[in-house]
């Protein structure tokens, strides 16, 4: 077995583990709701509704899923359960956003242009924040690639320290500064760093609070202008954070936060320790915005590209119909 291989096979036992919880709990529901059956009937219809809706997809994004799925068995003249389930993953996997990746570029391959390609990272306390950005530093280093991170979140002593704690466990430096220094600041520094080493990628840290959305907008947008500066296209991903065991709670996160700045991709965390992953079909169907990383467990190589048709069909697989 090649490397590719051997890390692909690894990538899915992975994702398998991460979601079992889920697969055992409400996506379970699904598998009664279309075991033996013979056609799609109301009752079906109603248990997929609860099933879907339990696991925090969203009443919204659950009434698109049926409602998707009766055109298609309209369609397709439905004959069995193994069909449905096909379907499912279908009509699931294309209602979600795909990140934009470049389709010829490994995970967490960067295409090289010269400039560094920069992540400013935002959520709440408590969502995983740092431990994503580390584990992401990790990965994108693991991939070949040269790697910075900058504490700009300021506001708290604990967050520079826990950025500095995951810089030394993964080998990567830390740009920063005293607690209450100005935000904005670190992140021109860390770019200006980060420029000079001939850096591939630089993560931002940004402050995690809400409380003051016109504060958070205003202090997002002098840090997104600052760097400019210093790359203009920077910061090319402002990736927001969210976990995915607070179901609702998560929804309201990235309302604020869609609102607050220029979010373009998501991160999904904690999906290992929840029987609620739908809401990462919820999220990414009602906000627009693609799920780019999902976090699956506590180790350094738990943090993974998203990709929406393996992460449907691992949900659906070995489920008993």
């Amino acid at each position: 077995m090649g490397f590719k291989s051997f890390f692909s096979k690894k990538k899915k036992e992975t994702l398998d583990n991460g979601l079992q919880k889920t697969k055992e709990g409400v996506w379970s529901k699904i598998s009664h709701a279309i075991a033996g059956k013979s056609k799609v009937d109301d009752d079906v219809l109603d248990d997929l509704e609860e099933a879907f809706i339990t696991s925090d997809v969203g009443t919204d994004t659950t009434l698109r899923i049926i409602e998707r799925l009766q055109e298609r068995v309209a369609r397709d003249k439905y004959v069995g359960s193994e069909e449905l389930r096909r379907m499912l993953v279908e009509e699931i996997s294309d209602m979600l956003e795909k990140p934009e990746n470049d389709s010829d570029l490994d995970d967490f391959e960067v295409r090289k242009t010269g400039e560094p390609y920069v992540i400013m990272v935002v959520g709440v306390n408590g969502v995983g924040k740092t431990t994503t950005i580390g584990k992401l530093a990790h990965q994108y280093k693991a991939a070949g690639n040269k790697v910075v991170l900058g504490a700009a979140d300021t506001f708290r002593a604990a967050a520079i320290e826990q950025l500095d704690i995951w810089g030394e466990r993964v080998g990567v430096p830390v740009v920063k500064q005293k607690m209450g220094s100005d935000p904005a600041a670190v992140a021109f520094d860390t770019l200006s760093s980060a420029k000079a080493q001939g850096a591939d990628v630089v993560i931002i840290d940004t402050a995690g609070r809400l409380h003051n959305k016109i504060g958070l907008m205003n202090e997002l947008t002098k840090i997104k202008n600052v760097m400019k500066r210093v790359v203009p296209d920077a910061p090319q991903e402002i990736l927001l954070v969210l976990d995915g065991s607070t179901g609702q709670n998560a929804f309201e996160q990235a309302r604020q936060f869609v609102a607050a700045t220029e979010v373009n991709n998501l991160a999904i965390t904690k999906l290992d320790g929840t029987s609620k992953g739908g809401v990462v079909i919820g999220i990414s169907d009602q906000f627009k915005i693609p799920v780019k990383y999902i976090g699956l467990g506590e180790g350094k190589e738990d943090l993974q590209i998203f990709h929406p048709s393996e992460f449907v069909r691992s949900l659906f697989e070995n489920v008993e119909c």
